[in-house]
């Protein structure tokens, strides 16, 4: 096999990966939660707060990803990621039990950090021990292209009939399907050999201001993407003049995600780190109120372009920063900056259930959202302003690309 072929195929490995431990065990829920709403006893607090729990699964996935230095013990653990997908996707058909239901939906979670953070790290691994180019946008892309998968099954389940545990099962199905070229396309890692130009390189720690306003900004972005990624189908279905709409909204969305780090990755070489994320959570804004000022399905298309083109931009911008940080260590600020983007995941959705159970709408939960999002991109254009930190990095990305 050619080495061009053999790097696509690790970089399929990781895109299936993803798909399953994102677009099924991770954001099938979205759009089968107006299902379940509609065919069993659970209203919009209980839907917040199993959200909640698949996301402080997740946060403690990304946590213990990010302790980890043994490749081996990740490649086994990504592949038991890979099972805790499959399993606890297709167990979610067999309950109606609310504990029961939160327990898989933790673990679901857990295993998502399987292909975020794990897999990329030994794709990231491989394509540098190989002498490729070490870039993740292609593994990424995954995301996107799962979001979409989980849309367009949803619409054919429906357009089938088919009940809301059926629905669950049937993805648990799709993926073990998917689970086969994700394990065996992966390859094993080898023992890492250290040489001279792992030692040439060099820590840059920032300055405790820098990492509290960098923190407070990033779980600002986690509030706002949480939301629209729970609930984005529940409110578009919700009103009368969108009634059926809410897969092609959430199909819009992953086709926005799929080539979105590879474009902010484009744009940052021009504005720079801070320069890109600060444009990123602008626009994210605007994508996130969208819905509560508009029913017309133009504007609320227009909002999931622009919600799916920027949070995964969001979050590659910000692993890409902490890489410059820590290069040796990369898992010492990414642990610290996943902590707060979780914490945000957590507390929004059972917040925004509440608030919804209590109006019967989810209006107040998006605006709320977007505040947020617009006081994190404030702290962004501080940092950019006034750090010498975010100066210097924005300046070496510039150095890089000249």
């Amino acid at each position: 096999m050619s080495r061009q072929a053999q790097r696509l195929k690790v970089l399929f490995a990781g895109i299936f990966s993803q798909i399953l431990c994102i677009g099924i065990a991770r954001f099938s829920y979205t759009p089968l939660l107006p299902v379940m709403q509609d065919q069993t006893w659970i209203g919009d607090a209980e839907g917040g707060w199993m959200a909640a729990v698949n996301y402080s699964g997740y946060m403690c996935g990304a946590l213990l990803a990010a302790s980890l230095n043994d490749l081996r013990l990740k490649d086994r653990l990504y592949r038991i990621g890979l099972i805790m997908a499959v399993v606890t996707t297709a167990g979610m058909a067999l309950t109606e039990s609310i504990w029961l239901w939160c327990l898989l939906r933790f673990l679901s979670g857990l295993s998502s950090a399987a292909s975020m953070l794990i897999a990329s790290g030994l794709i990231l691994n491989w394509l540098i021990r190989n002498n490729h180019r070490s870039e993740l946008g292609i593994h990424f892309s995954g995301i996107g292209l799962g979001i979409m998968f989980a849309a367009i099954v949803v619409e054919v389940m429906l357009r089938l009939s088919l009940d809301w545990d059926e629905q669950w099962g049937w993805f648990g199905m799709l993926g073990a399907l998917l689970a086969i070229p994700a394990w065996h396309w992966m390859p094993r890692p080898k023992p890492v050999s250290h040489t001279g130009t792992a030692g040439s390189m060099e820590d840059q720690p920032p300055g405790r201001r820098f990492m509290w306003l960098m923190m407070a900004a990033y779980f600002c972005a986690g509030y706002g993407y949480v939301i629209s990624a729970t609930f984005i189908v529940t409110i578009v279905e919700r009103e009368p003049a969108l009634a059926g709409m809410g897969q092609l909204v959430f199909l819009t969305v992953g086709l926005a995600a799929a080539p979105a780090v590879m474009v902010w990755d484009l744009i940052a070489r021009h504005m720079g780190y801070l320069g890109a994320l600060l444009l990123a959570y602008l626009v994210q804004v605007v994508g996130i109120i969208m819905p509560a000022l508009s029913e017309s399905l133009a504007v609320v298309l227009l909002s999931a372009v622009l919600y799916g083109g920027t949070f995964i931009g969001c979050v590659s911008l910000v692993l890409t920063m902490a890489g410059r940080l820590y290069p040796t260590r990369p898992a010492k600020l990414m642990g610290k900056m996943t902590l707060s983007y979780g914490a945000a995941q957590i507390m929004a959705p059972a917040l925004t259930g509440m608030l919804a159970a209590q109006s019967g709408h989810y209006n107040t939960g998006l605006w709320l959202a977007g505040g947020i999002v617009t006081l994190g991109a404030a702290l962004i254009l501080m940092l950019r302003l006034t750090d010498s930190t975010a100066a210097e990095l924005d300046r070496s990305n510039r150095l890089v690309v000249s």
